[in-house]
């Protein structure tokens, strides 16, 4: 039997983020396959600990807040704070340096520039449109200077070719299906919905909370359309926002939503239920409890919400992007719909509503697609890489 590699993974932060979850499934399943790994987190949130129990030991790098500054000076701390506290410590056991995200990629590249690795390896799961120079820097430098990238889609493995000249490797990312599974009876979505309060109520479920790249706005939009129709015919309906948790401000889009609620005279905790950063106990009941998932991001990594939503044998409403297309297929695992498209999205969520034999089939179908993406193949794949990488 090979001896196990030792691989370090990186991220920044111990929030239910994409990458973050990313994070700890990949390093569970790597320890299953017999891996030996660390994970370093930046230590910036409260409580100090991942937002659930995980297996592989960790270490969290302590980060003082400063409510004041900017988000500029915020992420330059966060890399000069990541970078300091690696330089005082001895990295030479890993085989492997693993970065997540910008923010552990920037530390790194000046770690291995200083001598104390040899090389590291960065995921790039997704490109933000940033317009100040110091984040496009720093974003560009996370992409460009780590010595191999993967990605999780097709769709950013031509993205980081065409816009930025470099090559990588795609591994899809993966889904706990023993834990996202569907319902065990059929009458739990019922009680589920009466301990939310939302009993007799058609519910609409999206997470990621307020912000412009998960199209907050264009959901919020759907979801009036499609309550008015079904308020017309005698019935009510409710949206669920999970999530939230982010580096950015997004105050003036936040401020929107809320004027439109106001505007439209829907209330918070009636019609509209924002639970912000749920426990991670409490996600594989929110799909039970709802009737859809809708998710018409503008951009995506890979989207493991919606795999598990999929795997949860939830149907979902996905926006017709490139990422989205490379596993979904319109009217067979899901609905698709233009992210610009608040008309669209609304016609598919009273579609779902009306059309139960259509549900069926995107519970069963989404559930199959699921079950091709397990986090032991995503971990499998990562260790061929990673071995290839030693041999170069």
């Amino acid at each position: 039997m090979p001896s196990p590699l030792h691989i370090a993974l990186y991220t920044y932060s111990t929030k239910p983020r994409g990458g973050v979850v990313h994070t700890l499934q990949l390093a569970e399943a790597l320890q299953r396959a017999g891996q030996e790994v660390h994970i370093y987190a930046l230590g910036k949130d409260d409580p100090p600990s991942f937002f659930r129990p995980t297996t592989a030991p960790y270490t969290l790098i302590p980060f003082v807040k400063d409510p004041d500054e900017t988000i500029e000076t915020r992420i330059a701390r966060f890399i000069e704070t990541y970078y300091r506290f690696l330089t005082e410590h001895d990295l030479s056991s890993h085989d492997i340096h693993h970065t997540q995200d910008c923010i552990s990629a920037n530390a790194l590249w000046r770690l291995r520039e200083a001598g104390r690795l040899g090389f590291f390896v960065r995921t790039v799961h997704h490109i933000d449109d940033f317009v100040s120079p110091s984040l496009i820097e720093c974003q560009n430098n996370s992409v460009l200077r780590p010595d191999y990238r993967i990605v999780v889609s097709a769709y950013w493995q031509e993205r980081l070719r065409t816009e930025f000249g470099v090559e990588s490797q795609v591994i899809h990312n993966g889904v706990d299906t023993r834990r996202f599974r569907p319902p065990a009876e059929p009458d739990d979505q019922a009680a589920l919905k009466a301990e939310f309060g939302l009993d007799g109520k058609r519910v609409f479920l999206t997470i990621g909370g307020i912000e412009p790249r998960k199209n907050t706005l264009g959901i919020q939009e759907a979801f009036v359309r499609a309550r008015r129709n079904l308020l017309a015919r005698g019935e009510d309906a409710a949206l669920v926002i999970a999530g939230g948790e982010t580096l950015f401000d997004y105050s003036p889009y936040r401020a929107e939503f809320f004027a439109t609620l106001e505007r439209e005279r829907l209330s918070l905790g009636r019609e509209v239920h924002l639970l912000g950063t749920v426990s991670d106990d409490l996600i594989p009941r929110l799909y039970h409890m709802a009737d859809c998932l809708v998710f018409p991001s503008l951009r995506e990594g890979w989207g493991l919400v919606v795999l598990e939503a999929l795997a949860s044998g939830l149907p979902v409403i996905a926006s017709d992007i490139s990422v989205f297309r490379e596993y979904l297929r319109q009217g067979e695992n899901a609905l698709l719909v233009p992210s610009d498209s608040p008309e669209r999205t609304a016609a598919a969520m009273i579609e779902l509503t009306d059309d139960e034999e259509l549900a069926a089939r995107l519970r069963h179908a989404g559930r199959e697609t699921a079950l091709a993406f397990g986090w032991d193949q995503t971990a499998q794949r990562h260790t061929e890489i990673y071995q290839k990488m030693l041999r170069d």
